[in-house]
């Protein structure tokens, strides 16, 4: 008993030495390519953390690290799911930081990848613990929305939770969805489950946020956008259609493409929306990042004052 408590105490000091890189900032801003070179100076690999990257039929649209990129660095929650797997984020805490614990016996670095705010707080902080719901009542609440529309969803929420309606996005039927389903199936609002207790982690966080001009980033997303569409995305987003619904793809990039399939828009409009979406994404995020002091800033070219503020 007393060798097996002196091992633990010396692989929880032996882990306090380890230390997590966070790579943030927003959509288009360079993260993939500064993680890839950063991981290579490190020796480390890489997780990532954004969402939309799970899963595996979005080949074009959630722009993933390319196949010579993945081989060039190991990859972790890279296309590891399919779009009919129900995923939360809550499982993805519980994933990766086993994963995590798994990487450090080996690695002193790892680097941590994406743009997703709650995503990048699970892992460094913990998320909250929301009961499961049965299937039957997400599924009446499914129809009810296709009957009614977003307009008697926003109106639900405002009535049962108003103080997560006035904090969420409430243009996010997924998000509205949610909440309506815990308070049918457990009688209590969504935001009593926020409790935000932090999570004690047995390794260091450091956090690296990509700054860059807002000009040059709309310019790039508008760059990015199109060399999509040159890939394929139409071609990929009409093969998806029966999956549309899937929260996978209540996505910036396939529901304004499902939105032109409908006959609502022009494909010429759709991707203008695509761009005017992925901005708006953006802005998003980095609204999310500066409410955040434990971030440290830097341009995407400042590489070597990246690896010296890991360092020290």
């Amino acid at each position: 008993m007393k060798k097996k408590t002196i091992f633990a105490l010396k692989k929880k000091r032996m882990n306090s030495t380890k230390k997590l890189v966070v790579i943030l900032g927003p959509t288009a801003c360079g993260k993939t390519s500064l993680s890839l070179e950063i991981a290579k100076k490190l020796n480390t690999e890489i997780i990532s953390c954004d969402s939309r990257q799970f899963y595996k039929e979005l080949k074009i649209g959630s722009a993933p690290p390319t196949i010579d990129e993945q081989k060039l660095i190991k990859h972790h929650f890279i296309q590891h799911l399919s779009i009919n797997q129900d995923y939360s984020i809550g499982q993805y805490e519980n994933d990766a930081i086993k994963k995590i614990s798994q990487l450090f016996d080996k690695n002193d670095y790892l680097i941590l990848v994406g743009g997703s705010g709650l995503y990048i707080d699970a892992i460094c902080n913990g998320v909250d613990e929301i009961p499961n719901v049965n299937k039957e009542i997400r599924e009446t609440i499914n129809e009810e929305f296709d009957e009614k529309g977003l307009e008697w969803l926003q109106k639900k929420i405002f009535e049962i939770d108003p103080e997560l309606y006035s904090k969420t996005d409430i243009k996010n039927p997924q998000r509205l969805k949610r909440c309506l389903e815990v308070f049918i199936g457990t009688g209590n609002k969504l935001s009593s489950y926020h409790k935000k207790k932090k999570k004690k982690r047995d390794f260091q966080i450091i956090k690296i946020g990509i700054k860059t001009d807002r000009e040059d980033l709309y310019k790039t997303i508008n760059k990015r956008v199109d060399m999509m569409i040159n890939d394929g995305l139409v071609e990929e987003s009409k093969s998806l259609i029966k999956f549309k619904y899937k929260n996978a793809l209540n996505t910036v990039g396939y529901k304004e493409l499902f939105n032109y399939f409908d006959s609502n828009i022009e494909l010429d409009e759709a991707i203008e929306e695509i761009k005017k979406n992925t901005r708006r994404l953006a802005k998003r995020q980095l609204t999310w990042f500066r409410n955040d002091k434990t971030i440290n800033w830097f341009l995407n070219s400042e590489k070597n004052k990246i690896i010296d503020t890991i360092l020290k």
